[in-house]
């Protein structure tokens, strides 16, 4: 099976520089696509310049990541995508330990051990619990010693291409940014697909250096998260019981977010409803694919 490795850009002009040539140990001659968010620094100049070999897709307006990486699957020719933020670096044989799950044609994606490095600490993350919590999915990092997963991260892992178009790939409604691989992790799961997590293929993410931390300020980041939150409700759970307890519990979190002056999360739930036409049409496309109940795939991944 072919390979392509999607590599979405904002301003990610130094790390590209110093890390895409560990991409390329790794990558044996796989397709890489670098799709750049309309970035304002000398990103598209640089790859360009540097790194010929690269396909590079250059968007005129920035959007999000599920955009960014939407538009590098479809231009990827590979049967396999490997989705890997600008800031992580791959493991020489990082490919052997992920490819050969997808012998299994129900695998839909695979996630890699990601060594995060967040201030003087090195975090092992790439592996998601969580449970329904006060009316939502409450998710947390797994412990990296077994193979399941409740989600893989977009910033490093691989997706069969072919199941990913029959999902409809990343849902945009989450830009710019969160929940969306959650979302689509969870969408796989309820078509009847699989994902697993994979300990042995290695990656290093240095947080700090993302665009995330660079442009938005703590409040911004939290306000995205909470809308999103909520979203990923709305979209995706269909078990009445949840429902019922999610509504419940909105209007207790909206008292108390006033209460205590929490603008973040007022601001969060205004911009959800300002999505809810569009929540109509998503929750209804992602119920025709629907085949497994949230008790059923939560069960397994219960934090």
């Amino acid at each position: 099976m072919r390979v392509s490795i999607v590599i979405p850009n904002y301003n990610g002009e130094k790390e590209l520089f110093k890390n895409l040539p560990q991409v390329f140990a790794m990558a044996k001659g796989a397709e890489t696509i670098v799709v750049d968010d309309a970035s304002v620094d000398g990103s598209v100049k640089m790859l360009r310049k540097y790194f010929p070999q690269v396909t590079v897709i250059q968007r005129d307006k920035n959007e999000g990541f599920a955009s960014t990486v939407n538009d590098g699957v479809k231009h990827a020719t590979g049967d396999l995508i490997l989705l890997l933020n600008h800031d992580v670096i791959p493991s020489v044989d990082l490919l052997n330990h992920l490819t050969y799950h997808f012998n299994d044609p129900k695998i839909f994606a695979v996630g890699c051990l990601e060594e995060s490095k967040e201030g003087t600490k090195i975090v092992f993350r790439g592996r998601g619990v969580g449970k329904f919590k006060m009316g939502f999915l409450s998710h947390s990092r797994g412990e990296v010693n077994k193979n399941n997963t409740l989600w893989v991260t977009g910033g490093a892992a691989m997706f069969n291409k072919k199941l990913w178009q029959r999902l409809g790939g990343m849902d945009t409604i989450y830009n710019p940014f969160y929940w969306e691989d959650i979302d689509l992790s969870y969408r796989a799961q309820k078509a009847g697909y699989k994902i697993v997590f994979e300990p042995k293929g290695i990656v290093v993410h240095e947080h700090e250096q993302g665009a995330i931390r660079k442009l938005y300020s703590e409040e911004k980041i939290k306000t995205i998260a909470y809308k999103n939150q909520i979203l990923f409700v709305w979209l995706n759970i269909t078990d009445m019981s949840y429902l019922m307890k999610h509504f419940a519990y909105l209007s207790y979190h909206l008292i108390k977010a006033i209460i205590s002056a929490d603008l973040s999360f007022i601001k969060g739930f205004l911009l959800a409803i300002t999505l809810f036409p569009k929540v109509i049409i998503h929750r209804w496309r992602n119920a025709k694919l629907s085949h497994k109940s949230d008790k059923e795939i939560l069960a397994d991944y219960l934090a």
